[in-house]
């Protein structure tokens, strides 16, 4: 699984367990809910830390508290080049 996409089940997941939407959870967190939106739809394919940080706070988590989770297990970031074109001979 990508880690965006393990990020997204788990705000939603995060969202169900607090009986939050997802403009109560910016408002919370402090940030925009368009930021929030955005890791829900998998647009944003590397949340920042800092990103996550506010979801944690408005969620009144720890960080390792979001982390702590099944979907982390076996997660995976995106490639940032086609490692095909690194080849050497």
């Amino acid at each position: 699984m990508l880690l965006s996409e393990a990020i997204n089940l788990r705000i939603g997941e995060l969202l169900k367990e607090h009986n939050l939407t997802v403009y109560k959870l910016s408002y919370r967190a402090g940030i925009s809910n368009s930021i929030i939106s955005d890791c829900k739809r998998g647009k944003v394919k590397e949340p920042t830390l800092s990103s996550i940080i506010h979801i944690c706070e408005g969620f009144g988590i720890e960080l390792k508290e979001f982390f702590n989770s099944p979907y982390f297990k076996d997660v995976e970031a995106i490639d940032r080049f086609d490692k095909s074109e690194n080849k050497i001979g």
